[in-house]
Parts: C-alpha cells; structure tokens; sequence
C-alpha cells in the first residue's frame, strides 16, 4: 500500500524554492528605502513617477508628518510596496536622477565658458562663435571687457553674470 505523501513516479515534483527570513527582511528594506527616496521628492517630480492613489497619498501624507508619525509612516509606505510592481518606480527615479545629473553638468559647462571669455577674451568668444553663430559677437566682447574690469576692481560681477545668462539662452535653443 502506498502512502498518501508520496507521488507516483510518473508525476512530476515540484521546485520548492525556500527564501530565508533574512532575504525576505533585506527585500523589505530595500522596497522601504525606495519609498523613502519618494517621500524625499518634490511634488512636481512625484507626479512623475507612476504611483497607485492610495501609494501616492501615503507618501505625500509621510512629507507633512514630523519625527515618529514620519517613521511610522514609512514603514507602511515600505508595506504597501510590497503589493505594487517596484521596477517602473525604480526606472522613473533613476531618470530624475539622470536628468538633473545632466542640468548640473550643462551648468558647469555654460560656466566654463563664461570664465574663458572673461579669462581670454576675443579668442574664446570666436570659439563660441563657432558653436553658436547667433551669439552676439559685439555684446559679448563689450561684457567681456565690462567684466574684466569688474573682475580687476574687485567689484560684483555683473557683467559676467550677464555672459552666463547669454550663453545659457544659447544652450536652451540648441535642445
């Protein structure tokens, strides 16, 4: 007589994957860790992140809460992860991520060229020039002499900032 618990040989057995307690709690806190970078956005970037209602509620709850009500909070938002899918969320933070990495270095670069030009003058607006044809070439040179004298008489940089704000107009038509 066989027993109940065994199969018969030509039944297929089934893969039983065991997950440890510890993995499952290091999954919880990643998912908790993740829904602590939403509570962190600002409003106009949380709306693009596709969120349920009620996920989308519970974070902008945990930004007005303060101390204790704040942990609490995140730790239910960290619950309520574990029911939503959390790999679109994780795609449209690493494009916010992205994309202010990318204004910051569009920054530094329309910097870079403000301090040539105040640096070097006729030869760096040239080279400007040559990037961008519709750049003012007389009200360049006229800021750029404006500007080294500011800079020589240790007074506010006005004009350079004005250098910044031309060549930032610039960047803003090339994309």
């Amino acid at each position: 007589m066989a027993r109940k618990n065994q199969k018969a040989p030509w039944e297929e057995e089934e893969e039983i994957i065991l997950v440890s307690k510890t993995e499952l709690k290091n999954d919880m806190i990643v998912l908790q860790k993740l829904g602590e970078e939403l509570v962190e956005l600002k409003p106009s970037a949380l709306q693009k992140v596709p969120l349920s209602e009620e996920l989308a509620e519970a974070v902008k709850d945990a930004q007005r809460f303060k101390n204790e009500a704040r942990r609490r909070q995140l730790q239910y938002i960290g619950k309520m992860m574990r029911h939503v899918d959390p790999e679109p969320i994780q795609i449209a933070l690493d494009k916010l991520r992205n994309k202010h990495a990318q204004t910051t270095a569009i920054l530094h670069k329309i910097e870079q060229w403000r301090d040539k030009i105040v640096e070097q003058g006729d030869s760096a607006i040239e080279a400007l020039m040559e990037h961008y044809p519709e750049a003012d070439r007389q009200r360049l040179r006229q800021l750029a002499r404006q500007a080294s004298k500011e800079k020589q008489g240790q007074k506010p940089p006005k004009a350079a900032r004005e250098i910044y704000q031309m060549i930032k107009t610039l960047y803003g038509q090339d994309s």
